[in-house]
């Protein structure tokens, strides 16, 4: 792929977002690192709507980092199973939050190193944390982003660690975050997955996927 036509592509995108989600902003609620964390290992497979449901009454019985980390992983499986793979995050949540008492002073870590050895938390997760919450850019790659970032042409990679150095090559550092957040506002409103609103889409002449559909239907 030609990365100076990438860039001009990414830049065409980023005004769009700009224009159109410009505040834009993480759809978990959250009042601190540890809650944002904890929120974002929940949405793992997960809408941010459905985890927002839940952790209010969560979050006021575990108060802190420490507080999950003496969680019963029984109780906990069944306070967070309506999240889907409960078993997996319970552990994840328990286990993470150990390692970080016992390994960080009970403080989230803000650097990538620190935060992808903790259990259950991955580049996806960490860059949640570092670019919502301590306000660092970040390129968060999630389902929508692994989409739109392939649909558009802004990567020909199907990795999620592949496509978020992909964009890291043709979106400046400055406004990583914003364009992880507002890109997905943008797949969750138009660029379905299964149904992409292309006629409603103010990008679609620079979309590969509109492309092929189009070329598709002619013949």
């Amino acid at each position: 792929m030609n990365i100076l036509y990438i860039k001009v592509k990414a830049q065409k995108v980023l005004k769009f977002l700009k224009e159109t989600y410009p505040d834009t902003k993480c759809h978990l609620i959250f009042k601190n690192a540890h809650e944002l964390l904890v929120g974002s290992i929940l949405s793992a497979q997960c809408t941010d709507k459905r985890v927002n449901m839940i952790t209010p009454g969560l979050f006021q019985k575990y108060p802190d980092i420490d507080a999950f980390s003496k969680a019963s992983e029984e109780k906990l499986q069944r306070e967070i199973r309506s999240t889907g793979f409960y078993k997996n995050k319970a552990k994840a949540i328990i286990n993470c939050s150990k390692q970080i008492v016992q390994l960080h002073g009970g403080k989230v870590p803000c650097k990538m190193e620190y935060l992808v050895k903790l259990p259950g938390v991955g580049r996806k997760t960490a860059n949640v944390v570092i670019g919502n919450y301590f306000k660092k850019p970040a390129i968060i790659v999630d389902t929508h982003i692994m989409r739109l970032s392939r649909r558009i042409g802004l990567t020909h990679n199907s990795d999620p660690v592949k496509i978020e150095f992909d964009l890291r090559e043709c979106i400046s550092e400055k406004h990583w975050t914003f364009f992880s957040n507002s890109l997905g506002d943008h797949g969750r409103t138009v660029c379905k997955a299964r149904k992409p609103l292309c006629s409603k889409c103010k990008i679609s002449e620079i979309c590969l996927y509109f492309k092929e559909i189009t070329t598709h239907n002619k013949y």
